[in-house]
């Protein structure tokens, strides 16, 4: 018999040393693989790219509207992305998901979803950027047929419906457009253009309806920049002193044709824009003027002249009276 008191004390206190050991273990097989798990995980769906079941270059469209998960969905069902989910994390990590930009996006091969996100969260489309000009004096509708043989997706109905209004506030300008901007595009970035143009200009005590319309009369009436502001002078006195301005330039707006086309008939013809038959200026603009016009309008310059006419040869010829007007009509409108 064992009658040592103290034999059975070793094994007893090496039983929670030997459990405390298991368990730390344990917890650090458990971390260690959880690591490898997540890590494999996020090299599989943000690393890596899916495997190509595609024929490169694949092309992403994203239209003006479409939200993230629709984006995402889409990106996952063409297979540039493995998980659309990991997808919209990446876009939110990159703080592109509150502006997400319309367009064209071109895939040469497999991609990391990061990859992917990256390219559309900066909007790094693949579409060329088009410098295109719209001439002072332009109408809607022609610059409604600049933008449609430019623009690829541009709607030349849709622009001229939401412009109704607009004539005249439509700024002449060069602009630079993607290919793939729509009617909504070009509408901003002509109204902004506008808005940039007149924000410091004084009216003079007369409304911007009223200054617009007259602009747009003097470009299409002036042949150059020397006599804007003396034909300026000249449609306001006649306003002033109750007048009919009697410009050929609203016909064109009416009925197609140029001053030399012109037939008596035609100078009665019924409506608001005949300058005419009507005193006072028309209801809207007949165009969209350029800042110089604008400007002549402002700044009006004073004259003993009430009438003017242009030359066959281009030349602008100044009257005091009627009399010196038809004199003047006689030798140079031939």
């Amino acid at each position: 018999m064992d009658t040592n008191p103290f034999a059975n004390l070793n094994t007893i206190s090496t039983r929670p040393k030997n459990s405390l050991g298991r368990f730390v273990l344990k917890f650090i097989v458990v971390v260690v693989g959880a690591v490898c798990v997540l890590t494999l995980w996020a090299y599989i769906f943000f690393i890596s790219a899916p495997r190509s079941l595609n024929t490169y270059p694949v092309s992403l469209q994203i239209s003006s509207g479409d939200t993230l998960n629709e984006i995402s969905v889409r990106s996952e069902e063409m297979n540039l992305v493995r998980s659309k989910t990991a997808f919209q994390t990446m876009m939110f990590i990159l703080g592109g998901d509150t502006k997400i930009l319309a367009g064209t996006y071109v895939f040469d091969g497999p991609q990391s979803v990061v990859d992917v996100a990256l390219k559309i969260s900066r909007g790094d489309r693949d579409v060329t950027s088009m410098k295109i000009t719209i001439p002072e004096g332009f109408t809607n509708k022609e610059i409604a047929a600049v933008f449609e043989s430019k623009l690829k997706k541009f709607d030349a109905q849709e622009f001229l419906e939401k412009t109704k209004s607009m004539e005249g506030y439509l700024f002449p300008d060069t602009y630079f457009f993607f290919e793939d901007a729509t009617s909504a595009d070009v509408i901003a970035s002509m109204t902004a253009q506008f808005e940039k143009k007149i924000k410091d200009v004084e009216l003079g005590g007369k409304s911007l309806e009223e200054i617009i319309i007259m602009a747009s009369i003097i470009e299409k009436e002036a042949s150059g920049d020397d006599d804007r502001k003396l034909i300026s002078g000249i449609l306001w006195k006649r306003q002033s002193i109750g007048m009919a301005l009697q410009v050929d330039a609203t016909f064109k707006y009416i009925l197609g044709k140029e001053s030399r086309d012109l037939t008596v008939a035609d100078l009665k013809v019924d409506s608001p824009f005949n300058t005419y038959t009507n005193k006072g200026l028309p209801p809207s603009p007949i165009c969209n003027p350029g800042l110089k016009s604008i400007m002549a309008a402002l700044e009006p310059e004073t004259s003993p002249y009430i009438y003017y006419l242009h030359s066959s040869d281009g030349n602008v010829y100044f009257a005091k009276n009627f009399e010196e007007h038809k004199k003047n009509k006689a030798n140079y409108l031939k």
